[in-house]
């Protein structure tokens, strides 16, 4: 039209689905995703977590089942949280060679041998106090702490998981598990750090899957204020300086500019954590009718991925994979 100023055309390449699918720049496979699994002792329990619809407690004779559903959407990895019915103010359960996730790793390898094991690294399961760390005069003890989270981690090595994944915030965590990794022949383990975690409102229903809150205060001392951003790279440089091999953002939605900001600052893989209190919201909207589920989710995660993720932990990561098989 030739009484029109000139002007740019962007609406070309959104002309039809084949040509937004040609020229899209962010792209979602099931290969991004890592499972998260709460294994628990008993026989026969599936236990469907009350705040979190669709995630469940499996013991150990339901996770061969499970592990096989999980190969067959074609998920590569899971992470593995253990819920113990005896703990102490130690943790003891979380190093010794027969604790949950030491005997879940055993029955994952027999059943998949392919499928990788990440284990959660940290005491909070464990303890009767329900902290990441040892206490001492009603404080988390850092050093003490360290010598039994790099036991734990060499347990978790040694019963078959292929990934560490320190979880647990307390300073030179990175450094003092890969230094006893080496020291007990891991050196080819990687570890999958934490390396940003806020002191967040959006862990409330892990900790009912996990049984893992708090008896007295809360993780602030050791966990980051959501507020901070420069701290959140300071975090992260730290961890890659000690030896992490990926670094976790946790949480996911409400932290996507962390993300981008430790993608620009590292050359090493990002793993955002889309935790259990945005996973409960927006399932309790889909059951509710409020929202079109898949759609929302899938575009959730892409705009993970578009902030600079490349891993991303989700209770939804099953529900994906069939959706992407679907598409």
């Amino acid at each position: 039209m030739t009484d029109l100023v000139p002007f740019k055309r962007h609406r070309r390449l959104r002309s039809s689905e084949a040509m937004r699918q040609l020229v899209r720049e962010t792209v979602l496979t099931v290969d991004d995703f890592i499972y998260p699994l709460f294994i628990t002792e008993g026989d026969n329990v599936k236990n469907e977590v009350p705040s979190m619809p669709g995630v469940y407690q499996l013991s150990l004779d339901q996770l061969e089942k499970e592990i096989i559903v999980i190969d067959e959407l074609g998920i590569k990895a899971v992470m593995l949280f253990g819920v113990p019915h005896e703990k102490d103010d130690v943790g003891t359960g979380a190093y010794i060679d027969d604790g949950i996730v030491q005997e879940a790793t055993r029955v994952i390898k027999r059943a998949v041998p392919n499928m990788l094991v990440v284990a959660d690294t940290c005491l909070c399961e464990y303890t009767e106090h329900g902290h990441c760390g040892v206490i001492h005069e009603k404080e988390v003890d850092n050093d003490a702490s360290l010598k039994l989270l790099a036991k734990t981690a060499v347990s978790q090595a040694e019963a078959g998981a292929d990934i560490i994944a320190p979880s647990n915030m307390m300073d030179g965590f990175v450094a003092v598990i890969r230094e006893a990794l080496d020291r007990a022949g891991f050196e080819q383990i990687p570890i999958m750090s934490y390396a940003v975690k806020y002191a967040s409102s959006f862990y409330g229903p892990f900790r009912d899957a996990a049984d893992s809150t708090p008896q007295f205060g809360d993780r602030k001392t050791y966990q980051m204020d959501p507020a901070n951003r420069r701290e959140a790279l300071k975090e992260a440089d730290t961890d890659v300086e000690e030896g992490a091999d990926m670094v976790i953002v946790k949480p996911a939605l409400s932290y996507l500019d962390i993300v981008r900001e430790v993608k620009n600052r590292t050359n090493i893989p990002v793993v955002a954590y889309n935790v259990s209190g945005e996973y409960s919201m927006v399932k309790a909207a889909a059951i509710n009718g409020w929202i079109d589920e898949e759609s929302l989710v899938l575009e959730m995660f892409t705009s993970m991925k578009r902030a600079g993720a490349d891993l991303i932990l989700t209770y939804y990561a099953k529900e994906v994979a069939a959706w992407l098989q679907n598409k």
